[in-house]
């Protein structure tokens, strides 16, 4: 008799499971590189795909290095010929990563074929590698979906966490802006009345010397 009641539970608890990341691709011409970026919370492990296919007809195969940064230049992961392979890492803060494809093939003297990068790159909850945590754990497939679950809301509510943060800096900034803008304003105020009575005095005292006032 319970098993109809945890059906409406289960059909939310699906929609809210990350959906499979999506492989990215692109063309790479000769001698040329690109960058992706992402930003990626603090703590929270990455995990990636990469392939480069030469193009087609090229006698040579595909030659291209792939280096991943963050936005002080730290290298958290190089390869030169990378060909395919796979990386993981774990983030220290927050973050903008940079991901380069830099290619080594020649440009050549007439129009080269380009050569095609696949890239996927998970992070989070959908980069942990569930299946293998069941073997190490012995866990059962309910037990395994539990702890699926609690990941994804413990990522939730980080996330939420985080946003809630930045929405407190953002206020605290603007209240810090409000209070400069308002200073600087009755400092001007003040200037402004400093300036006219001193041209009162002025212009006064100008017409008295030119007798044109007593």
């Amino acid at each position: 008799m319970l098993l109809p009641a945890f059906l409406p539970l289960g059909l939310v608890l699906l929609v809210l499971l990350p959906s499979p990341a999506r492989p990215l691709s692109f063309h790479l011409p000769g001698k040329a590189r690109k960058c992706l970026r992402e930003e990626i919370h603090r703590d929270t492990l990455v995990t990636g795909e990469y392939e480069v296919a030469s193009p087609p007809g090229s006698p040579s195969g595909p030659s291209a290095n792939l280096k991943i940064t963050d936005s002080s230049g730290h290298i958290l992961y190089s390869k030169e010929d990378a060909i395919k392979g796979k990386f993981a890492f774990t983030t220290e803060d927050y973050d903008m990563f940079e991901a380069c494809f830099e290619s080594k093939l020649p440009v050549g003297t007439g129009r080269m074929p380009d050569q095609l990068v696949t890239l996927t790159m998970k992070h989070g909850v959908e980069a942990k590698n569930y299946e293998e945590i069941a073997k190490v754990e012995k866990l059962k497939p309910l037990e395994l979906e539990l702890r699926r679950l609690e990941d994804l809301s413990e990522s939730i509510v980080n996330d939420f966490a985080y946003m809630k943060k930045r929405e407190e800096e953002m206020r605290d900034t603007n209240e810090s802006t409000n209070i400069r803008v308002l200073y600087f304003s009755i400092f001007s105020m003040f200037c402004l009345i400093g300036l006219a009575t001193w041209q009162v005095f002025y212009l006064r005292h100008f017409f008295k010397a030119k007798k044109l006032i007593e």
